[in-house]
């Protein structure tokens, strides 16, 4: 064959498949590295999706670099300086930015009465600020590509206990932000959306077990026989719980449908769908009586019957 007519025919199939690249939509997945996030992160590329995956430890990121069309990010949510260099580097590889899945997250579980302001002051720089810093960040290549954002939430931002105080502070505010978020961008074409999952199986409860018993999240310390016992305790419990495929293709649909919703509840159980909801009905029974302008049964139902069918004619 002539060289030069070999050559041209390189050239010509590399520019296909650069073309073919470029036309890949790319999200941006922070806590990629484990359970939820690593999950969303399969999916996607089983989607047909580009992803950038974020971690913070390099073990993690070699892993995530390891899998196909996808390369890790360096990405601590609380620190600005990692947001600024991934936005930065996102930019450099000229694909754009159609998603975000702003998945890192941690939990503080204790008495409401005794957790430390420190741990409070933590569960909300990682839970809450870290998507506020991450969309802030990102939005002008979100503007380009009228694209979508998405937190993951959780059922308890709706049901709470005396023990989960300051990881439902954190998932309440999360709500109240993507309801804010989602009317100040309206008008610029990005979509935004929570993903709020029940109990499904992660990594984060061996986390916050090792939390309360060392004041680290770090799994490789050394433990005594006692703790030992309480964390392979929660990590059977965890063990018990389904994989978070369901959680995954809520985001898939989030990314993909031509109507996406601004809420998806993904309870693994029947019971986990019935708390949440009875919790949330309930709150606004309380809020109802005995007030100045209180609506009778007839009048909360007719609410019901118009919220539902607007929607239904959303979808």
């Amino acid at each position: 064959m002539n060289l030069k007519y070999l050559i041209f025919i390189i050239i010509l199939i590399t520019g296909i498949t650069l073309a073919e690249e470029t036309k890949q939509k790319a999200v941006l997945v922070t806590g990629a590295s484990s359970g939820i996030g690593l999950k969303v992160t399969e999916y996607l590329i089983k989607s047909g999706f580009y992803v950038y995956a974020g971690a913070r430890k390099e073990e993690d990121l070699k892993r995530l670099d390891a899998m196909k069309n996808t390369t890790s990010v360096r990405l601590d949510v609380t620190v600005q300086s990692d947001i600024d260099a991934a936005v930065k580097f996102v930019q450099s590889q000229n694909r754009g930015l159609f998603g975000i899945v702003n998945n890192a997250g941690v939990g503080v579980f204790g008495k409401m009465s005794e957790v430390p302001d420190k741990d409070i002051l933590w569960i909300h720089d990682v839970n809450v600020m870290g998507p506020h810093r991450v969309n802030r960040a990102f939005i002008p290549l979100l503007k380009e590509s009228m694209g979508r954002t998405t937190i993951i939430g959780s059922i308890s931002g709706y049901v709470t206990s005396a023990e989960s105080g300051a990881y439902s502070m954190s998932k309440f505010a999360v709500e109240a932000y993507t309801e804010s978020l989602a009317d100040d961008l309206r008008e610029t074409g990005i979509h935004v959306g929570i993903v709020d999952p029940g109990a499904y199986k992660s990594k984060i409860r061996a986390k916050v077990t090792m939390f309360n018993l060392t004041g680290s999240y770090d799994l490789n310390q050394e433990l005594t026989e006692e703790q030992k016992k309480v964390l392979n305790a929660a990590k059977e419990r965890n063990n018990k719980l389904k994989e978070p495929d369901e959680v995954a293709e809520a985001v898939i649909h989030l990314m993909t449908s031509d109507k996406p919703k601004l809420r998806y509840m993904v309870a693994p159980t029947i019971g986990a769908a019935e708390v949440t909801m009875k919790t949330t009905l309930g709150r606004v029974v309380q809020l109802n009586a005995d007030q100045q302008f209180e609506y009778t049964r007839d009048e909360l139902v007719a609410f019901l019957d118009e919220l539902l069918k607007e929607n239904s004619s959303e979808l």
